[in-house]
């Protein structure tokens, strides 16, 4: 260090040297500017000595980030200092318990309507349900005035509103991954409890216009325990406080509206209750009955009408082309009835579909009716050929003109009789046989214009029934739709 003739020794020791130097060969002033730094050499080896040993491990440089002040909402406390408190209070009692009805504020956000069921009657939604209330035993001290979030876990040790869904067959809060719930706690006691839900409810539908209806369902919100006096329910902003996603759609369904009402419901026994009421309108889509079950049973009916041009006589034709629309008829309308709940009402469809029924039904009874006319028709005239055949003496060869499918008119124009002179041929039988006795020549005449006459012969044969129902069908059918529309739609 410092070697004068004599020796100081390192690191801030003194030594008999140095007194000697310091007091034999050195001014006074020197003297003890030397032993005060002598003495803070020594001090400051010591002070790092100390700290060097002495120090932990653990310890480490303070950060930045705990310079600015932290909240103490967000710091870790142990269970000795909680902010809550929530083991000195008695959360078995509503709020302000003995007193006033505790206010519980609802707003709602719907996030799909997943199904409606007209077979049973219910439709399910999934939503986020929030309750807002105050709870003075859950303030707490806070600098910034921040809030503090838990999760589901915290629900249990504290008073939630015990809020259920009225008329609700099933529902379910969402448990993936963890339980879809959340609490959020603000430092003056306010609260705001939030869950995510998926509901399955009762709604009345009225059929008797299906599928030309309008449905309106109704989900209800009622606090199970807690009467009026002890539990005001409310909605938290109006109208405002339901929500819906954009993008809400069905595939049968046209959503109209959403909105809330609210009002008190009375059980005998139990007494008056707050209840909430999210109200929605949907209109059902009719393009997709039009092409299942209209347009079908349309063409079924005037399908049937193609019978009325066939022949009378075809009768494997019109028999089977009349059954085969009925029974396509009865197929639609069992379709139909599958999947509609079995009520006691007509419905519209159900009106539509019967009077096509009827419809078909009645062009194979017309049918009957023709063949059944034709029948008794040919039976006459079959009775009357043999009448005349017997009585004039008619050779054999001369009346195998009058046999066979040929009915009276053809049998008359073939002899060159009309209906008039055969009547009055009736009674005069002698001028029938003069008639009748005609030479080769005449009859040979006829035979060439035969052939003419085969055109003439296939409108002949066309019955009366027939050509009515051409017109009265097709003209019904059509002023039934004119009502039906303009009634439903």
């Amino acid at each position: 260090m410092f070697k004068p003739g004599g020796t100081c020794t390192a690191a801030g020791h003194w030594s008999a040297e140095c007194s000697a130097l310091v007091s034999n060969k050195m001014p006074y002033f020197t003297k003890l500017l030397l032993l005060i730094f002598c003495l803070v050499l020594l001090v400051e080896s010591r002070r790092h000595r100390r700290r060097r040993w002495t120090a932990h491990p653990d310890v480490q440089r303070a950060s930045h980030i705990f310079k600015r002040n932290r909240d103490l909402t967000k710091a870790w406390r142990g269970k000795t200092e909680q902010l809550l408190r929530v083991d000195e209070h008695d959360f078995t009692m509503r709020p302000a318990f003995g007193g006033p009805a505790i206010p519980v504020g609802v707003d709602v956000q719907v996030e799909s309507l997943d199904s409606i069921s007209e077979v049973d009657m219910d439709f399910t939604m999934t939503l986020y349900l929030r309750h807002y209330w105050k709870d003075e035993r859950l303030s707490f001290p806070s600098t910034n005035n921040k809030s503090m979030t838990f999760d589901g876990r915290l629900v249990k040790k504290i008073w939630v509103p015990d809020v259920f869904f009225v008329h609700s067959k099933r529902s379910f809060i969402h448990d993936t991954t963890t339980d879809n719930i959340m609490l959020r706690v603000f430092p003056d006691g306010h609260v705001l409890y939030s869950m995510r839900v998926t509901v399955t409810a009762m709604c009345n539908m009225d059929f008797s216009h299906f599928p030309l209806d309008s449905q309106t369902c109704s989900l209800e919100l009622e606090s199970y325990a807690y009467t009026d006096e002890d539990l005001m329910l409310y909605w938290k902003n109006g109208n405002e406080s339901l929500k819906t996603d954009e993008k809400i759609s069905l595939s049968q369904f046209l959503i109209q509206k959403f909105h809330t009402t609210s009002r008190l419901a009375f059980y005998s026994s139990t007494g008056w209750y707050n209840r909430l009421y999210i109200n929605f309108t949907l209109r059902r889509h009719i393009f997709f009955f039009l092409l299942q079950t209209y347009f079908p049973a349309t063409l079924m009916v005037m399908l049937s009408w193609v019978s009325f041009w066939i022949d009378r006589r075809a009768v494997p034709a019109r028999v089977s082309l009349g059954i085969t629309t009925v029974l396509t008829m009865s197929t639609i309308i069992t379709g139909v009835n599958a999947s509609m709940p079995r009520v006691s009402y007509i419905k519209a469809v159900d009106i539509y579909l019967w009077v096509s029924f009827v419809f078909v039904f009645l062009s194979v009874l017309e049918y009957a009716a023709v063949n059944y006319l034709t029948t008794v028709q040919e039976r006459k005239e079959r009775k009357l050929r043999e009448r005349f055949s017997c009585s004039c003496g008619i050779p054999h060869s001369k009346t195998m003109m009058l046999d066979g499918n040929y009915s009276e008119s053809d049998a008359n124009s073939l002899a060159g009789y009309t209906r008039n002179q055969m009547a009055a041929e009736e009674e005069k039988p002698e001028k029938m046989v003069v008639h009748l006795a005609m030479s080769n020549e005449s009859n040979s005449s006829r035979k060439r214009g035969l052939k003419g006459q085969v055109g003439l012969r296939i409108i002949q044969n066309t019955h009366a029934i027939d050509k009515y129902s051409r017109l009265i069908f097709p003209g019904t059918y059509i002023f039934f739709n004119l009502i039906y529309w303009s009634v439903f739609s």
